[in-house]
């Protein structure tokens, strides 16, 4: 008994989930991808993790700056993420056609003005599985902001207490 791509994705699909984007600076420039394959992996030390399909255009650059950011988004930037899930190899108009706009922490990396927290990370480990990379990194610095989250469930943004 088998079961098909498109059954595991509807069965995951039933898992809500916030919606992030993972900023990384590379070459003095802005990168990001939306990600809802995002979850804690320790207190001690602070751990996360985020899961980047092989082919996706952050990949190299989170191998090569071993320094992200984890940006999760309020319920009104469902547009910043529809842009950075674009296959687009840079997103120079984030700004202009997703009304994205980004600070730099101390250490050049980005973060998303607006977004409910934001986690500067640190590359730890990285694991290969399957058709994607298992980036586990060290939490070194958090900004937390009152709002409501954007959510993903079964293909479609959510809001909490709506659709």
């Amino acid at each position: 008994m088998g079961v098909s791509q498109a059954e595991f994705r509807k069965a995951l699909g039933s898992f809500a989930t916030g919606v992030t984007v993972i900023t990384v600076d590379f070459e003095d420039k802005v990168h990001g991808m939306t990600a809802n394959a995002f979850s804690s992996v320790s207190l001690d030390p602070l751990l996360v993790l985020v899961c980047v399909d092989h082919r996706a255009r952050t990949h190299s650059h989170l191998h090569a700056r071993k320094r992200f950011g984890v940006n999760v988004l309020a319920a009104s930037q469902q547009a910043i993420s529809e842009y950075h899930a674009l296959p687009s190899p840079t997103h120079e108009n984030a700004e202009r056609e997703a009304g994205a706009r980004f600070d730099r922490t101390q250490h050049g990396t980005p973060v998303l003005q607006g977004a409910l927290a934001y986690l500067e990370c640190r590359l730890h480990t990285a694991q290969d599985a399957g058709d994607h990379t298992i980036f586990i990194a060290e939490v070194e610095d958090v900004v937390v902001r009152a709002g409501d989250p954007l959510l993903y469930f079964r293909g479609e943004y959510r809001k909490i207490g709506g659709s």
